[in-house]
């Protein structure tokens, strides 16, 4: 099937959160792969406790808050380490389908749009830095709202921007909590599950499961 409009979650889906410790881990140590995932982990989980709080703060300051609290754990970094970490964050690697996948979907006449917890100057480095910039409409930034996803009203930027109903959208994401709020709110999904992952949120499945962008 093809739809009017495609939207992609940015962080994990098209942009690969992991990169930045890979390209530093010489400055990290034996404990990179681990504080990756941490840092990815309490970077999610700070996003979710501000919303339900309505204590936001912008996904830049959630990152660098989730870092330190990750070197923590892990023993420590050095600020030379932190400031490369950062730096790295702001210009992460796209996945290598994310490219062709968003142009064969543009040559079919699809818009290609971002939405995504990130603010709107991360995403726009992010995007050049990628060369993406020529291969999507724009992006939509939770940071217009003051909340983060799965809050309805964020999906809801999709319909407010292009006059759209929210079933003549498809909604691309790896994070499968991601999926379950946007099938809720009435997109149809597919998961990205570039890792196998278990499936979860039974009651919102998605319309389609695929291991790469470029079974679109």
């Amino acid at each position: 099937m093809t739809f009017p409009l495609y939207v992609f979650d940015a962080y994990g889906t098209l942009f690969d959160v992991h990169s930045a410790v890979a390209r530093h881990g010489d400055l990290v140590g034996p404990q990179a792969a681990r504080l990756s995932e941490l840092w990815r982990m309490k970077q999610l989980e700070y996003t979710w406790t501000r919303s339900l709080m309505g204590a936001y703060r912008d996904f830049d300051a959630l990152t660098e808050e989730a870092l330190d609290f990750a070197a923590a754990r892990c023993g420590g970094i050095s600020p030379q380490a932190r400031a490369a970490l950062l730096e790295a964050y702001e210009t992460l690697d796209a996945f290598p389908d994310a490219a062709p996948a968003l142009k064969a979907l543009r040559d079919r006449g699809a818009k290609t749009v971002i939405l995504s917890n990130g603010t709107p100057r991360a995403l726009s480095r992010a995007i050049a830095s990628a060369g993406l910039q020529d291969l999507l409409d724009e992006s939509l930034s939770a940071d217009f709202l003051g909340r983060f996803k799965t809050a309805p009203e964020i999906y809801r930027l999709v319909g407010a921007r292009y006059g759209i109903e929210p079933q003549q959208v498809s909604f691309q994401s790896s994070n499968r909590w991601d999926i379950a709020g946007a099938t809720k709110f009435g997109f149809r999904t597919v998961w990205v599950n570039r890792a196998g992952a278990p499936d979860e949120y039974r009651d919102l499945l998605p319309a389609r499961v695929i291991a790469t962008l470029s079974e679109l």
